[in-house]
């Protein structure tokens, strides 16, 4: 595999040799550290997939770089920003008129934030130690 580091914004390809062999166990830690579960053929799935990704990846290093500039941004263009313009919106009742729910003035949604609930201790005498809501009582 050939990797290119930018320095002094000159590339300096450096070969690595990394032959990247996907395995159950593979599957398995990614599965973990994003937190999903596969069964068995999803897990046959998704290894063929990822062999194939890294194959596509691979055939790149097959290409003549010599001489090809890095590509830091898709464009030369630097900041460019349009004009601010003032455009209409719509009035109180228009945006109301399809809510499902609204007060006349705003629009109601459920609640998302619960409020806390005090905290108890995990042993029977600490309960002298912990006042209203979890805080410590004062003294």
């Amino acid at each position: 595999m050939m990797m290119g580091i930018i320095t002094n914004y000159q590339l300096q390809t450096i070969n690595y040799l990394c032959p990247m062999e996907v395995n159950d166990a593979m599957v398995d830690k990614l599965a973990h550290l994003s937190r999903l579960h596969f069964n068995e053929t999803e897990k046959f799935e998704i290894k063929n997939d990822l062999q194939r990704m890294i194959a596509f990846v691979e055939k790149l290093n097959e290409l003549d770089l010599d001489g090809v500039e890095p590509l830091l941004h898709m464009s030369d263009e630097v900041n460019v920003l349009r004009e601010d313009v003032v455009k209409g919106s719509v009035n109180r009742e228009e945006a109301l008129k399809n809510a499902p729910l609204h007060d006349g003035q705003f629009f109601k949604v459920p609640k998302v934030i619960k409020p806390l609930s005090p905290v108890r201790p995990a042993h029977p005498h600490l309960n002298d130690q912990i006042g209203q809501a979890g805080r410590p009582k004062e003294v």
